[in-house]
């Protein structure tokens, strides 16, 4: 019954975090080279307008991801599957490694990006703002990859 419940909250986190992970994967394949044609004050408005709804809908499936996978870590380790448990623990250290790349980075832009949205007054560094906050994608990419593929491997081993 363990197993069974690790497998359904490992798929759980699986589900989460891919909604990140292709909202990321989407920023950073299309969005980025749309930004290139844009003007600073396009650029702004529509990352701020993006940002002012993603920051309201998308820490369901963020938070969501992490407890889940904390939990997958949990079923798995007491379920004594312990392959599952380390691939579920390195997923779990993927996404606590993407927040702390979110809250640093993204998150104090994306504040800045939805006020100037809100108000129409474009920050004299927006530009900068939005080139700083697609030089993290990669990582942001990359971290969700290996979180995505950790959970995988721990529905695979229990």
């Amino acid at each position: 019954m363990l197993t069974t419940t690790g497998q359904i909250l490992a798929i759980a986190a699986i589900l989460a975090n891919g909604a990140v992970y292709g909202t990321d994967i989407s920023a950073a394949a299309i969005i980025r080279s749309v930004n290139k044609h844009l003007d600073d004050a396009a650029v702004t408005t529509s990352a701020g307008w993006g940002h002012y709804y993603g920051d309201k809908r998308m820490p369901a499936f963020g938070a969501g991801g992490v407890i889940t996978a904390v939990l997958t870590t949990a079923a798995a380790l007491v379920s004594g599957h312990f392959g599952a448990a380390i691939a579920a623990g390195v997923a779990v250290l993927a996404l606590v490694s993407w927040l702390g790349f979110y809250v640093r980075v993204a998150k104090p832009i994306n504040t800045v990006q939805t006020a100037a949205a809100r108000t129409g007054v474009i920050p004299a560094n927006a530009r900068a703002l939005q080139d700083r906050w697609e030089s993290i994608l990669p990582y942001r990419v990359g971290l969700q990859a290996v979180a995505l593929a950790g959970l995988g491997i721990a529905v695979a081993l229990f």
